[in-house]
């Protein structure tokens, strides 16, 4: 696969990546959608990794996006971790399930880990991600942070990108706060795209 180029994000692309990533997620996992704020919000916060920014583009057009913010794990023995976090990450709806969600994620790990990041952990499902080397963050003792003891953490997921940099950490990962957003600044900011109707559909996680 090679009729595409994985580069940085540029200030111009700004809109139309949120506009993509709005596409993306409409209605997935949610009715409507508040990922596009999310990335809007992200830019601007000290965590987010602007050498790890990207998009993908096919014949002068969009076709998907990924990003970095840093965090960290609290350790057990009270050491501070850091580590990354990944997301939001999109690929056009209607380039998904052809192989380019893998190829910008294995480029961009891939980038990742020439800058010396120690590890990726996220949100996500590891039918994909498994494919890409993630496994379930639990497998290398670490917890979801605010997840009650026996609660479903199948979602929480983690690559190592330098080998056996979690080996001797257990401990509990940090959601960086930028990536909690209002309802109501997500409804704001939503008004300034065309609309689009909000659906209540099966497998959505949240109301």
């Amino acid at each position: 696969m090679t009729d595409y180029c994985i580069r940085p994000e540029r200030k111009e692309d700004y809109r139309a990546v949120e506009n993509l990533i709005r596409e993306s997620f409409w209605n997935v996992y949610r009715p409507g959608c508040s990922e596009h704020y999310v990335i809007h919000v992200l830019r601007d916060d000290p965590a987010f990794v602007k050498a790890l920014d990207f998009v993908m583009e096919q014949d002068g057009r969009l076709i998907g996006q990924n990003m970095f913010m840093q965090t960290i794990i609290e350790a057990d023995d009270g050491r501070i971790v850091p580590v990354l976090t990944m997301g939001p990450i999109c690929i056009a709806p209607e380039r998904k399930r052809q192989g380019y969600g893998k190829e910008l994620l294995d480029y961009s790990l891939k980038q990742a880990e020439a800058m010396g990041f120690g590890a990726v952990l996220f949100e996500g499902n590891i039918g994909f991600y498994g494919k890409c080397g993630f496994d379930y963050a639990r497998n290398f003792g670490i917890r979801y942070h605010d997840l009650p003891e026996g609660a479903d953490d199948s979602f929480f997921l983690c690559r190592e990108l330098i080998p056996g940099y979690l080996s001797d950490v257990t401990g509990v990962y940090q959601t960086p706060k930028g990536y909690y957003v209002d309802d109501t600044d997500v409804e704001a900011f939503d008004k300034s795209f065309p609309p689009k109707e909000k659906q209540k559909l099966p497998g959505q996680i949240f109301d």
